[in-house]
């Protein structure tokens, strides 16, 4: 999960590691440039899973519209089709995560959990099923045993 926006309001993110087998030329056409050749969308939580969501890494820092990691953050609102003149990559998320006033807060104080930084790396890595398992030994200590772990327990 990358947070995009946590204030009074709320929090809203989006989860990175749940590709679809959805191209999203056939999903989003007009959204298929921005996103390359043979993207897939990715399922990016439960609000909204019928709106397209946009996580882009942009030229220059402080060029999205909502930033949230150096120069990666998320188009807001009809997208300008000469936007992609001004991206080096970008996914497509069908819906977002989203939590009410202090819920985040509420999942964070009772360990619900595990926190790490994200670094652009993730956002945009070629292996999304695998991105939990590389967060947890980045974060390395205790978490290098769950990181072996399948993510179904029932195949253990």
């Amino acid at each position: 999960m990358l947070i995009g926006e946590h204030n009074d309001d709320g929090a809203l993110g989006v989860v990175l590691n749940r590709p679809t087998e959805l191209a999203v030329e056939e999903v989003v056409p007009p959204l298929a440039r921005l996103a390359g050749d043979g993207a897939r969308v990715f399922l990016g939580g439960p609000v909204r899973p019928s709106d397209a969501v946009v996580l882009a890494e942009f030229d220059e820092d402080g060029r999205t519209d909502l930033p949230v990691l150096g120069g990666i953050g998320f188009l807001m609102g009809e997208i300008d089709p000469s936007a992609g003149e001004r991206i080096r990559r970008a996914r497509v998320f069908a819906g977002y995560a989203g939590w009410g006033p202090g819920q985040l807060e509420g999942e964070l104080e009772g360990a619900s959990w595990i926190v790490e930084p994200a670094l652009p790396s993730d956002v945009f890595t070629s292996e999304p099923e695998d991105l939990w398992s590389a967060v947890l030994r980045r974060k390395g200590g205790e978490y290098l045993l769950i990181a072996t772990m399948p993510l179904d327990p029932s195949l253990n």
